[in-house]
């Protein structure tokens, strides 16, 4: 046989058999959370006139940025408490 031979098809599932990482588990519950957290503050934003009145695209870039970076902190931080939720769930 070649070095080129392709090995035998396993199952997603199968090859993925060992336990989850708890410190990724939260990792990506807190994602989840600072995701939901970041479209929460959005569409408040977006039901208004906006923060300061008549944004330009810079202005509303600036703020995207700003919304997304509370977002993370607060999940960090503990947030609604979503990620803690999860994570045990997912344990």
């Amino acid at each position: 046989m070649s070095d080129l031979a392709i090995s035998p098809f396993t199952p997603l599932a199968a090859a993925h058999t060992t336990d989850r990482d708890p410190a990724r588990v939260h990792d990506a519950a807190q994602q989840f959370e600072s995701l939901l957290l970041g479209q929460m503050l959005r569409s408040v934003r977006e039901s208004g006139a906006g923060w300061l009145g008549e944004e330009d695209n810079a202005g509303e870039s600036a703020t995207d940025m700003a919304e997304q970076q509370f977002a993370t902190v607060m999940a960090q931080q503990g947030g609604l408490g979503l990620a803690d939720l999860i994570t045990r769930g997912l344990s």
